[in-house]
């Protein structure tokens, strides 16, 4: 039986540099659920944050913990700016090529919460993609695509492999040694989100069944700047480096409302502005939109390529038209508990890195272009670990049966739909207790019929979310609970 050295679970930056870090001579099987660029990592458009140089680590650990609302393992937040430069250089010295400056130096740029310009950017707005076709291009193992995970052979602390979907019916089992989890967050749990269309929170729910006990799943961001109105599933994204650069966010009388809630205005932290958008759109029956009245054109065209070519589809001409924005789903700050090496809590060989892990860094809140830092950095120290530590399984000490589990079930297509309303509408940016009980009990009532096992495991994301928002008591960072009324 081929037992392989790494299981890698996803497609996104933290998987691909897992990957990347794992040494050629090692077996490694990465399966992803459709294509490899089906992942958030490639829409992510703003950049990737680091501490400028080593007085900066300090300021970037500060400004990190503050937009978390001081609710993030500040050892963990140290870890991540402590390695960022690093971990940053590695990459370059690897290959990939950061946007520069007229000087030729790196171009830093500045996104909400942030104290200074820390922000490293490629090919303009294209951060994300860029990064993830560097690591495409470095990869050099075995890939198998339109895999869904269905289960994770566990048993008694230790990971045996997974169980997958490779078409409707037909399932397989595969054996590694080390297994990681670089799934990705929730976000199509949610009616309103920026994510690829496979990220829905299922190996998350594998490891609820398994007794992994999620963290901070209450904890959800949204991002204030989405437009609004397209039909898409995905709703496209206005990145936080065009407010970094100078864009603005009004009332349809050009007023910059952002103000009155903070500060910072646009510049505060993502579910500050993400709130005063809903409460003042609410309040006063106004649409809000983006303004780049700032901007001369060619500027604009060579900062923002991406974001010009694709809204000059949706038939606006920037800079000279605004957009009319509105939040959407976005992150997840919580996920699969692991310590500061990846290992996931109570586990001899599995890991989690990136946006499905739960390390503590973001707490509340995220701060603006930490995600990817995060899976640079955190797939690193898990592939060092996992190396140092040099586990190995015995297959056949796997005593548990090897389900047969069914795909998809006529009624689960209705029941998604209604699941992100019920999110969406219960478990958002404005929280009410009355309603996310309402939403646990439709939850818990979907859980009760006979649906297919993708669902089911969807499902007992959305219900540790919903049981995790009912249990904060108080309103904290992105869970915010209207207490009047």
């Amino acid at each position: 039986m081929k037992i392989y050295d790494y299981l890698i679970i996803g497609s996104g930056v933290a998987g691909l540099n897992a990957a990347r870090l794992i040494p050629k001579d090692k077996k490694v099987l990465l399966i992803c659920k459709k294509s490899p660029w089906e992942c958030n990592t490639f829409w992510a458009q703003g950049g990737i944050a680091t501490a400028v140089d080593d007085n900066d680590i300090p300021l970037h650990i500060q400004d990190t913990l503050t937009a978390g609302v001081n609710h993030n393992i500040k050892s963990a937040v140290e870890i991540l700016s402590k390695n960022s430069l690093s971990a940053i250089h590695d990459l370059i010295n690897a290959g990939l090529k950061f946007d520069l400056n007229s000087k030729g130096q790196l171009a830093f740029t500045k996104e909400a919460a942030h104290s200074r310009s820390r922000i490293l950017h490629a090919d303009g707005d294209a951060t994300g993609r860029m990064i993830h076709m560097f690591l495409i291009e470095q990869f050099k193992h075995e890939m198998l695509t339109e895999a869904v995970v269905s289960d994770l052979l566990i048993e008694d602390g230790v990971c045996y492999g997974a169980q997958f979907f490779i078409n409707e019916k037909e399932e397989k089992t595969v054996y590694a040694h080390n297994t990681i989890i670089a799934s990705g967050g929730v976000g199509s749990l949610y009616r309103y989100h920026t994510n690829s269309t496979t990220i829905a929170g299922e190996v998350q729910g594998i490891c609820i069944e398994k007794g992994i006990e999620l963290k901070d799943m209450e904890m959800i961001q949204f991002h204030p700047t989405v437009v609004k109105g397209t039909h898409f599933a995905r709703k496209p994204l206005l990145s936080e480096a065009l407010r970094g650069e100078g864009a603005h966010i009004v009332d349809e009388d050009g007023k910059r409302f952002v103000f009155d809630y903070h500060k910072d205005g646009e510049l505060a932290p993502r579910d500050v502005v993400s709130r005063a958008i809903f409460d003042y759109a609410k309040k006063n029956k106004k649409r809000v939109f983006l303004s780049f009245e700032n901007f001369e054109k060619e500027f604009f065209k060579k900062r923002f390529p991406n974001i010009y070519s694709n809204l000059k589809d949706l038939g606006f001409e920037l800079p000279f038209e605004r957009v009319p924005i509105s939040p959407a789903f976005h992150y997840t700050m919580g996920g699969i508990p692991t310590n500061t090496n990846g290992v996931v809590d109570g586990m001899k060989n599995l890991y989690a890195v990136g946006e499905a892990a739960c390390t503590g860094i973001h707490g509340a809140n995220r701060l603006a272009s930490n995600s990817l830092l995060e899976g640079v950095v955190f797939s690193k120290l898990a592939v060092e670990h996992s190396l140092k530590n040099c586990f190995k399984i015995s297959h056949e000490n796997y005593k548990n049966k090897i389900k047969s589990y069914v795909r998809n079930k006529q009624i689960d297509k209705d029941i998604k739909n209604s699941l992100r309303r019920l999110m969406w509408n219960n478990a958002a940016i404005v929280r009410k207790t009355a309603n996310l009980q309402y939403a646990l009990n439709e939850v818990e009532n979907f859980l009760q019929q006979d649906v297919g096992r993708l669902l089911r495991l969807r499902l007992l994301t959305a219900q540790a979310i919903l049981k995790a928002a009912i249990n904060r008591k108080e309103s904290l960072g992105a869970h915010f609970l209207d207490k009047d009324a």
